[in-house]
């Protein structure tokens, strides 16, 4: 039995232009539309920017009610809303990879502090706390303003559905972060060190080739050999090779940006490189994904297990007395990118090889050439004064 009814006798509202409106619906001073949903002697509200989309919304919020799935905007946690958020309005939108990013994003850095608070209990000193927290956890500044826009954004919504009447979440302040990081590069010395080393490992020809590509780890991960085109001389950049946990595994998603769906010259060296990982897998493994590289039982190459391998063998450099800064598999990017600087590569070419999306971020590697190439460079136009 229907538990909706509409008060007998009710005066029916008019917009601001004085036109009667539908039982229910009245327009406030800002433009906007609220509806009214009576249902068990309670009455909700929602709103929206004009009369279909309001309608819309007053039918799914009576569907919602009738079979028990909606929560007061009042009693709604943040972790409610997000999982809301995320179902509703962002599952639609991008790719399967930022979904999973965002709940990571959620899960690991939001939840602990305000998961369990009422929505319109969110004040700019809780989201503070947020961004504290992330620091002091050794979170990068760069990280924190993307969880941050993250979190506006799923906060935004909840302001365009009347569940809060504001974002909370421009009134805190992104700490700053004391120090910058260099970026992790290879000397040339550190550079062979490393690949001699690396000799031994099932590993070497993917970390020979990366850092004469430049690519990211998730593409030369995700890489197989039908993107290798002999004919025109490229490399195609396609995908993304990418592990989430539970049921997901293993999957491929699109590149990172637009500029990352690109074509990588292809030089004879790299053909030797690919070609000697082909010879060095198992054909009955090749079938089955096409991937070059992959772990020797055929499956494919984690994040972390490439990580694992690469502080394996910094290890072995460390027992033999040497010296070697830890890295990530960025660093092989970073390195190629400092080589071809040094070799005098011009921007805009490097900036397609390594799939920015600005030439602003090109650019910015300009600034951080190695010591030793600075003074290279400043020994070359010294006669000049």
């Amino acid at each position: 039995m229907r538990a909706f009814r509409v008060q007998k006798g009710e005066i029916m509202a008019k917009d601001l232009k004085g036109k009667e409106l539908p039982s229910g619906i009245r327009q406030r001073k800002n433009g906007k539309y609220e509806g009214r949903v009576q249902y068990e002697n309670e009455r909700y509200s929602v709103y929206a920017d004009n009369l279909s989309e309001l309608k819309t919304k007053m039918t799914e919020l009576r569907y919602r009610l009738e079979h028990g799935s909606f929560v007061a905007k009042n009693k709604m946690t943040v972790k409610e809303w997000f999982e809301t958020w995320i179902e509703d309005y962002k599952k639609s939108q991008v790719k399967v990879g930022t979904i999973i990013a965002y709940t990571n994003y959620y899960n690991f850095y939001i939840d602990k502090y305000i998961g369990k608070k009422k929505m319109i209990d969110i004040r700019g000193e809780h989201i503070q706390r947020v961004y504290n927290g992330m620091l002091k956890d050794g979170l990068a500044v760069s990280t924190i303003k993307i969880i941050s826009a993250v979190l506006s954004g799923c906060f935004k919504q909840a302001v365009k559905n009347g569940i809060i009447e504001r974002n909370p979440v421009p009134l805190a302040t992104i700490p700053r972060q004391s120090e910058t990081k260099a970026r992790r590069v290879f000397s040339v010395q550190e550079q062979e060190i490393f690949m001699q080393y690396a000799e031994g490992s099932y590993l070497y020809n993917l970390f020979a080739l990366a850092i004469r590509t430049g690519m990211r780890s998730g593409e030369i991960r995700g890489l197989k050999f039908s993107d290798v085109d002999k004919k025109n001389g490229v490399i195609h950049i396609t995908r993304t090779l990418k592990y989430e946990g539970g049921n997901q595994g293993f999957f491929e998603d699109t590149p990172k940006t637009k500029t990352s769906k690109r074509d990588i010259p292809l030089t004879q060296d790299m053909i030797n490189i690919i070609e000697d990982q082909s010879r060095s897998n198992s054909q009955d493994i090749i079938f089955i994904n096409g991937y070059i590289f992959k772990m020797n039982d055929g499956r494919p190459i984690s994040r972390e297990r490439l990580q694992t391998e690469i502080n394996r063998i910094l290890k072995e450099i460390h027992n033999a007395g040497l010296k070697f800064e830890y890295f990530t598999p960025h660093c092989f990017r970073h390195t190629f990118a400092t080589r071809a600087i040094e070799n005098g590569m011009k921007p805009q070419t490097l900036k397609a090889i390594l799939g920015h999306s600005t030439l602003a971020m090109t650019m910015d590697l300009y600034s951080h050439v190695l010591p030793t190439t600075k003074a290279e460079e400043m020994e070359l136009i010294a006669n000049a004064f």
